[in-house]
């Protein structure tokens, strides 16, 4: 599977069955991770975590505290695609790891990027 990527009106594509996203909550200032499998039926994700807690990010129920992250399995459908939106409020943006590295997305305020999977994508090319 391909993981396709469009920002600042350029797409990227990247050959990767799973990635792993990860921010910074704009008023906590805590960091979140989350790692998806792309499938042909969409974008699945498998865990998310973070590190502490804080108004509006109370870890869900069954999660676990796991080296200081609390680490639990989303009840998310499978997403046809994530449209990531920055805030600006912490001087970074999205960070998405794969198996071959790492890149920062949309670091600016209002920088829009969208992660879908390339095969079936609606997004122009």
């Amino acid at each position: 599977m391909s993981l396709c990527i469009l920002a600042a009106g350029k797409m990227v594509t990247l050959t990767v069955a799973a990635f792993t996203l990860a921010w910074t909550h704009s008023v906590e200032k805590t960091h979140w991770q989350e790692d998806w499998k792309v499938t042909p039926s969409g974008l699945e994700i498998a865990e998310a975590r973070i590190k502490g807690s804080g108004a509006g990010m109370e870890p869900p129920e069954g999660s676990v505290l796991r080296d200081g992250w609390w680490v639990y399995k989303p009840n998310l459908a499978s997403q046809r695609r994530l449209v990531l939106a920055a805030s600006g409020a912490t001087g970074e943006g999205w960070t998405l790891c794969t198996v071959q590295g790492c890149r920062e997305l949309g670091k600016a305020a209002g920088d829009t990027t969208v992660l879908e999977p390339c095969e079936g994508s609606s997004q122009p090319r």
